[in-house]
């Protein structure tokens, strides 16, 4: 088996967010949470829906994680 902390080396890991990556993440979750509120109640009429399941929270988490790290990638 391979020491990869031989040398004084270490391996690389996965760098948390920041902060501002936090903040941002933040603000944008608190302004999806009544757009997500209302299309689950809207996707509730229809059972049909694939995320008629999901409840607005997840709905509002999944659309920050994917605007923060848009708006972070420009």
């Amino acid at each position: 088996m391979t020491d990869h902390t031989a040398n004084g080396i270490a391996p690389l890991r996965a760098k948390s967010p920041g902060i501002e990556y936090r903040i941002y993440f933040a603000i944008i979750f608190t302004i999806s949470l009544p757009w997500a509120l209302v299309s689950w109640a809207l996707g509730l009429t229809n059972p049909q829906s694939e995320e008629s399941g999901k409840g607005f929270i997840a709905r509002a988490w999944r659309q920050a994680s994917i605007i923060t790290p848009t708006i972070f990638s420009a």
